[in-house]
């Protein structure tokens, strides 16, 4: 019994670790590899130099468990002119009794470095043209935060409530900032952003006030990601690419290791996919008398296909470990249209 409860509360601290990010924005999964690099960088806000690109996304955390963590976002992002880019997301997080509905807008400058810009032409892997272009981004947004405490008093024992839980739904809502840069050519990719540049939450689930410093409410996140697109003469290309995500104020560090193949067809073109996520942290627990560590780790396999201008995306996510919550993984859909306005 006693194992069991270690068990339980190794458990509790790396659910925690790993899904705490959900209520200080969106969350950082693998959407962003169904060809949407717009949901993490505001720089890649009209990168796509003609047309209007549209996506949608739900993700669904083990479907065997009440309350599970579950996400879905909406984001549209295009193309004013031939230096501005603009978009918008909106999202609602929910992980247990935690919520967060989100929404933010984004003006994004970009710099092109030759004359060719055609990149959405045809819906063709193949034809996107040659370009070369070095883009700043800046999104501005506001999320309302709530904590579900009415439901907590199915767990009073012997009728007592705790004087800490209010019994009530608290919410508070905050503004948020994230700023960052990309460089964008006919083969690879450079992203760099700070996330969540204005959130310290002094009082983010109402009059609570913390007596900290600054240093010790910062939220600020730092993402880079860096991919190479390889042709070959056959309809087959690679994609390998990397993500870094880390944390200033709990110092969490974790990389993507990524590889994509896709499959050129007439009307667009199908990709498989393959992510591996590795956390350089971890929770330390009881194995019967040994003295064990986990750190988060996830393999999520991608399927998808972009067909004229639609596009359709599928990953399952498998986090590995001895210890983890439900039979299942994390499922996740995206569906997408492209609006080539000048084609």
């Amino acid at each position: 019994m006693r194992s069991y409860f270690k068990n339980l509360i190794f458990l509790f601290s790396v659910l925690l670790s790993t899904t705490s990010q959900s209520q200080e924005g969106l969350p950082i999964y693998t959407d962003y590899l169904t060809e949407n690099y717009y949901l993490l960088h505001p720089s890649m806000a009209g990168v796509n130099l003609e047309g209007i690109k549209l996506r949608m996304t739900s993700r669904k955390h083990w479907l065997d468990q009440v309350n599970a963590p579950n996400l879905q976002t909406f984001s549209a992002d295009a193309r004013l002119n031939e230096r501005s880019g603009v978009g918008m997301i909106i999202f609602k997080d929910e992980n247990g009794y935690n919520a967060q509905t989100g929404v933010s807008v984004t003006y994004a400058h970009h710099i092109n470095f030759n004359d060719n810009r055609a990149r959405m032409n045809e819906p063709n892997l193949f034809n996107y043209g040659s370009i070369n272009q070095l883009s700043f981004g800046l999104s501005i947004g506001g999320v309302q935060n709530s904590l579900d405490q009415v439901s907590f008093d199915q767990f009073n024992i012997i009728g007592q409530q705790d004087p800490l839980i209010s019994n009530i739904n608290q919410s508070s809502g905050y503004f948020n900032m994230d700023v960052g840069a990309s460089y964008v050519n006919f083969n690879y990719f450079a992203h760099l952003t700070l996330k969540n540049v204005l959130f310290s939450p002094s009082n983010i689930y109402g009059d609570q006030v913390y007596d900290f410093s600054k240093n010790y409410t910062s939220f600020i996140k730092y993402v880079a990601s860096f991919g190479y697109l390889f042709f070959t003469e056959s309809p087959f290309s690679f994609e390998p690419s990397f993500l870094f995500q880390g944390s200033k104020l709990t110092s969490e560090k974790a990389i993507d290791f990524n590889l994509k193949s896709y499959y050129n067809l007439n009307y667009g073109y199908i990709w498989l996919g393959l992510s591996y996520r590795q956390s350089f942290d971890g929770a330390q627990y009881l194995d019967g008398e040994k003295l064990t560590k986990q750190s988060y780790k996830l393999i999520t396999p991608i399927f998808g296909v972009s067909y004229k201008d639609f596009v359709f995306s599928y990953n399952y996510s498998y986090q590995q470990g001895n210890i983890i919550l439900g039979t299942g993984g994390f499922h996740q859909v995206t569906l997408g249209y492209n609006i080539n306005l000048f084609n």
